[in-house]
């Protein structure tokens, strides 16, 4: 059985969350598990979901309403013990000085770019395999 990484997929609009899931597929590279996802709409969900489950990387949607992905990702950098890297969808590039107070490890803009948002999550993948090693 091929290992499998778990990543978490949060965003009030299911859109969203499928145009992640689309995007990065089961595998975003080849030199990464194949990915299991687990979509939550709203904060009360991620936090339960990271309390009781393995989660090896979070994509987070800052746009996502009424808590903002940003505000999410700072929370749980708080608050969840060896919390997983976050990729942070953000509405602007010019948002991209917000994530870095949000302590996101990496942000694609919005409209997903498949191609941007494959290779974001596989490079935060490949970073816990280190950390896992």
């Amino acid at each position: 059985m091929q290992p499998t990484a778990t990543v978490l997929v949060y965003s009030d609009d299911a859109n969203t969350r499928e145009q992640v899931r689309l995007a990065a597929g089961r595998r975003p590279a080849s030199d990464v598990p194949l990915v299991e996802y687990i979509e939550c709409a709203t904060l009360p969900a991620v936090l339960s979901t990271l309390e009781e489950r393995r989660v090896d990387a979070c994509v987070l949607d800052g746009e996502a309403t009424p808590a903002g992905g940003m505000g999410v990702c700072r929370q749980i950098k708080d608050e969840i013990f060896e919390c997983p890297p976050v990729l942070l969808l953000i509405g602007r590039p010019q948002d991209a000085w917000l994530a870095t107070w949000s302590r996101a490890e990496a942000t694609v803009s919005h409209p997903v770019d498949p191609v941007a948002l494959a290779e974001a999550l596989a490079g935060l993948l490949r970073e816990g395999q280190l950390t896992t090693a």
